[in-house]
């Protein structure tokens, strides 16, 4: 029921009670004392239901205001309305926050919420059990005061949160853990942290496998070839069926071999990076040698090979792991690009960052392709990659070795007309 009061109407009640009494009054020749007792009673009405709703308002617990007539009885009918609706909205608000709480206790992950200083808002059941927090006693800890390591209180210094970090549960040390922190509305912060314990044991039983597989098929291999080789060198000679026969077995062998080759390097970039420690590398000195060796061995398709090296940019780094990746770069250009085609290999500055790249104008890489081009064995043309003897395994070492240098891999290409690979190294030092 909606209620409109206006002072024209409060006017109007007012000078029809006075003129009442003045009337009376009047009558009985007592104007001015029956004015001045209408008046008195007026305001003591008024004034007992004033006191009447500071008193519901502040000492009764009583839902339902008190009741009354006229003016009074529409306010405290309104005071009513007031709070129906409030307790309606207060209750619609309760059962999305109930929601809310129980698809965050459904989440497989330990969630947090966090302000944008960190300190910690609210968090689910999985966070007490994978990291130890507890909520409503952790609110208002800071997160890195709660979880001490050293890896990630460096993942917040940077506050680059694209990539997650990983750490070991602070609770048990048989989990691995990994972060992630992301915006969550206007001023706080989502803090996720799954359980990949699982993931990363399977991830190292593969690695594993495939360095042991590896490490066993290359003495049978090298056994093989050997006698491949010396049956093909004897000084009798093969009939030709058995000739091409053998030829054909030292092809394939020769192919399995390097696919083996690729196989130890990728486990070794990575198994064993971590272990090894970073050191200043000449990388001119470095990519030098390897276009030197590229030439020489590049004798059959003749192709022109140049470089454009800064002698003074060098950075830090693992030696052998760079040098894989600039061999693979530098050989997939060489093996894709036609006889008599062009390399182009450069090593200078880009702002503030030392790039290196490796440009051909052999048949490009199709834009649909472009993104799995780091995959394991994944090889855009399977025939011609049988022809070049490639295995789909460099550009993942190339990925990996960039991985553990905090580098980018940029990959410029068009489809027919020859293909860029760029990779920008973060640290610089000059000689």
């Amino acid at each position: 029921m909606y209620f409109r009061l206006s002072v024209k109407s409060i006017i109007t009640r007012l000078l029809t009670i006075l003129s009442i009494s003045a009337c009376f009054g009047f009558l009985i020749g007592q104007t001015l004392l029956v004015l001045c007792i209408s008046t008195l009673v007026i305001l003591c009405w008024h004034y007992h239901h004033l006191l009447k709703l500071i008193k519901w308002l502040w000492r009764s617990k009583s839902l339902s205001p008190p009741q009354s007539e006229g003016i009074w009885g529409k306010i405290y009918d309104g005071l009513y309305r007031q709070i129906r609706q409030h307790r309606h909205k207060q209750k619609q608000l309760n059962e999305r926050i109930r929601k809310f709480r129980d698809g965050a206790e459904a989440l497989p992950d330990a969630a947090l919420v966090l302000s944008d200083e960190l300190t910690i808002l609210w968090g689910n059941k999985k966070a007490q059990r994978i990291l130890g927090i507890r909520w409503p006693s952790d609110v208002g800890q800071r997160i890195d005061n709660l979880i001490r390591f050293p890896e990630f209180s460096k993942y917040l210094e940077l506050g680059n949160f694209e990539q997650p970090c990983h750490i070991i549960s602070p609770i048990n040390s048989e989990l691995q853990l990994e972060l992630r922190l992301m915006a969550y509305g206007s001023d706080q912060v989502l803090f996720l942290a799954r359980d990949v314990s699982k993931i990363k044991r399977l991830e190292e039983m593969r690695r594993d496998f495939v360095a042991n597989v590896s490490h066993e098929l290359k003495t049978p291999l090298t056994v093989v070839r050997g006698y491949v080789e010396m049956i093909l060198t004897t000084e009798h000679a093969l009939e030709p069926h058995w000739q091409k026969a053998f030829t054909t077995i030292e092809t394939q062998v020769s192919r399995m071999d390097r696919l083996v080759e690729q196989l130890l390097v990728l486990s070794r970039v990575e198994n064993h990076a971590e272990e090894e420690n970073k050191q200043l590398v000449d990388m001119p000195k470095l990519i030098k040698t390897l276009v030197d060796d590229a030439t020489w061995l590049n004798q059959e398709k003749q192709h022109k090979i140049t470089a454009d090296l800064s002698d003074d940019l060098w950075i830090e780094g693992i030696d052998t792991e760079l040098k894989s990746a600039c061999v693979n770069l530098i050989s997939n250009a060489i093996a894709y690009t036609p006889a008599h085609g062009s390399v182009h290999i450069v090593w200078q500055r880009s702002g503030n960052k030392a790039k290196f790249s490796v440009k051909d104008n052999g048949p490009g890489i199709r834009p649909e392709h472009v993104n799995r081009i780091t995959e394991r064995f994944f090889r855009v043309d399977k025939s011609r990659s049988r022809d070049t003897g490639g295995s789909g395994l460099g550009l993942s070492i190339v990925k990996h070795v960039l991985h553990h240098h905090s580098a980018e891999l940029a990959i410029e290409s068009q489809w027919g007309k020859g293909s860029e690979f760029i990779i920008y190294f973060e640290a610089l030092n000059k000689k």
